[in-house]
Formats: structure tokens, C-alpha cells, sequence
């Protein structure tokens, strides 16, 4: 018997499709047959939390029905059911992943951004942009694609979780269980805390300004937040403090030392921005600071970078942040 509130969530929006309009007792009815101790009560509270959310609706004395977005929900397979798929589709990326940051090879996880072959121009403007910063340097691989007719080009660039299937081929075992949005500085002279290195790899990663962590960390969030203009890479460019998209997770702190010089290396030769601490230093954690026997890395990517740059830039049509491995030697863009 179960009751998890997302599957139940979940088969409320099934049963809605299969019987609406539908009232509660009804549905309670319904929920029983398939397994749930729910009362009336909490299913009416749900379909309220469903109504604010925007996939259902009222039908005047009838119950409730779905609405577009309702339906659209559904189709995706339930909140449970992405963010388990993309919990997969990570954990078999990065099992695969085999660069080393001392070599500059093998293949690692990529993002991509599609932009049209006509704004060719203004893609490489904001690569060279990208690639003089502190955020850079840039790994990027271009190929012309078709989209619907259209000349396109895919740029793909690591992402950030490169670096958890790096550790995990050392045996160092790390998830992205934090993502958000970071306050940067590209001055890493200019930090509020205290540490070694002060944040001088990539530039500084000042607080986090949003944070999105437990079940619902996973790369779906970064494709919302890019798309909700929650990122300002434009500014970090400028040589201003900028927002970007990036990712905490944290590590035993019995290889501190190991991955320090593995997070570090990767940084250096695929970009982005990276921090890295001990529990007892100060810095950017998302959730307050670790446990006594953990460290923690926050890194936003170049794939995070350069999409968030192309949607701010208004060149993207389309991108997707989990794309799948490619050889490192594949992202060499003159």
C-alpha cells in the first residue's frame, strides 16, 4: 500500500483524465480501489494545491477536470517520474565519464545550445566573450544541424557534472544535490569570506541568491531557471557582478586533497567557475556549512554559461543540458 504524496499527486491527474468531470468522493472512492488510505478530506486538499497549480479546474456543481497544463503534466510522466529519469540518465553519464583533467582527454558529459546558422556571427561573439573571461576558457564543438528546414548550429560545451564522473572514476563518490543561482564576481580579488585561493579559479562565486536542493536538484532545474531569465552571464562579461547557474555538491573530506587538484584541473581546461572548501572555512554554501566530514565544491559549468549567454543574447532556439558524452577532443572551436 502506498502513500507518496508525488505518486498520489500523480494518479489524482490519471484518474482526472480517465472520469472527469469527477467530484472528490468519487475520487476518493476511485484512490481507495487502487491501494490509498486517503480520506476525502486530503484528497479535496489536494485538488485545491492542483487548482492553485494551475492543472485543474472547477466544472460548475460537476467537480474538477484538467486543464491544458494539467494534461501537459501528465504526459511528461508525473514530477516522481522526471526526476528520476534524469536521476538515471546522470548516473549512467557519469559512470561513463572518463576525462582526465591531467591529459586534457576522454569523453565528458556536454550541454547544447542550438542556434541559427545565420547568427553565426553573434555565436562566436559570445564564445570569444566567454573564452577571454575569467570563465573561460571555452570547450566548444560547433556542427551545422537541420531544424524543421532550418540551418542550424549545435554547440556543445562540458557541463558542470563532468566533474562528479572525474571523482567517481577515482573513487570519489559525489551527486549535484544542490542548483541554483549564484552571485559572481569576475574580480576574484573581491570575495566576502575568508580561504585559500580566494576563489581565483574562474573568478568569484559570491553567495548563492537562489537554491533549489533535494529531490527536485536535478537538470531539469537548470533548463527552468535559463529559461525563466534567472541568469545574468551578459553582466559577468562586462566585468560586472553577474548571476549564473550553478551546482553543490558535497565530498568525503578524507580526499579533500585529491579532488581539490581534480576539480581544479578540470576547471582550468573546460572553464567555468569553481569553488571549493573545507567545513571549517567560510564561503558560498548553499544550505550553511557542511558536515565536519565533508567539503564542498560548487561549480557552475561552461555549458551552463555559454546557454544561459545565448538565451540572454536571444540566439538559442532550443537546448538541452544533459545531451550525452562526447570526446573531449571533439570540443576544439577555433
Amino acid at each position: 500500500m502506498t502513500n507518496d504524496p508525488d505518486r498520489r499527486t500523480y494518479d489524482v491527474l490519471r484518474l482526472l483524465a480517465e472520469h472527469e468531470p469527477i467530484g472528490s468522493v468519487r475520487l476518493t472512492d476511485h484512490l481507495r480501489e487502487r491501494g490509498y488510505s486517503i480520506t476525502e478530506r486530503a484528497v479535496r486538499l489536494t485538488l485545491a494545491d492542483l487548482d492553485d497549480a494551475g492543472l485543474t479546474e472547477k466544472v460548475g456543481g460537476k467537480g474538477r477536470r484538467l486543464t491544458a497544463n494539467g494534461r501537459a503534466e501528465l504526459e511528461r510522466g508525473g514530477v516522481r517520474g522526471r526526476v528520476e529519469q534524469v536521476r538515471e540518465k546522470l548516473a549512467d553519464m557519469t559512470s561513463r565519464v572518463t576525462y582526465d583533467p591531467s591529459t586534457d582527454t576522454g569523453d565528458v558529459i556536454a550541454g547544447t545550445v542550438t542556434v541559427p546558422r545565420a547568427k553565426r556571427d553573434e555565436l562566436e561573439a559570445v564564445l570569444e566573450r566567454i573564452d577571454d573571461s575569467p570563465l573561460g576558457p571555452v570547450a566548444a564543438g560547433i556542427e551545422p544541424v537541420d531544424r524543421n528546414g532550418t540551418d542550424c548550429l549545435e554547440v556543445a560545451v562540458p557541463s558542470s557534472v563532468t566533474i562528479d564522473g572525474v571523482f567517481l572514476s577515482h573513487g570519489i563518490e559525489s551527486y549535484p544535490d544542490t542548483i541554483g543561482v549564484v552571485e559572481y564576481d569576475p574580480d576574484s580579488d573581491d570575495v566576502p569570506y575568508e580561504g585559500p585561493d580566494q576563489a581565483e579559479n574562474g573568478g568569484a562565486i559570491r553567495r548563492y541568491t537562489d537554491v533549489i536542493g533535494d529531490e527536485r536538484a536535478t537538470l531539469d532545474v537548470v533548463s527552468l531557471l535559463i529559461e525563466a531569465h534567472r541568469t545574468d552571464v551578459t553582466s559577468a562579461l562586462d566585468g560586472e557582478v553577474g548571476l549564473l547557474v550553478a551546482d553543490n555538491r558535497e565530498f568525503p573530506l578524507a580526499h579533500y586533497e585529491t579532488a581539490r587538484e581534480l576539480a581544479v584541473g578540470t576547471r582550468n581546461a573546460l572553464g567555468g567557475s569553481l569553488d571549493v572548501r573545507r567545513p571549517r572555512e567560510s564561503g558560498p554554501f548553499p544550505w550553511g556549512d557542511p558536515g565536519w566530514a565533508f567539503g564542498s565544491l560548487t561549480y557552475a559549468g561552461g555549458s551552463e554559461c555559454v546557454i544561459s549567454a545565448c538565451v540572454e543574447a536571444d540566439l538559442a532556439l532550443e537546448w538541452e543540458t544533459l545531451r550525452g558524452l562526447r570526446p573531449r577532443s571533439t570540443l576544439t572551436h577555433e
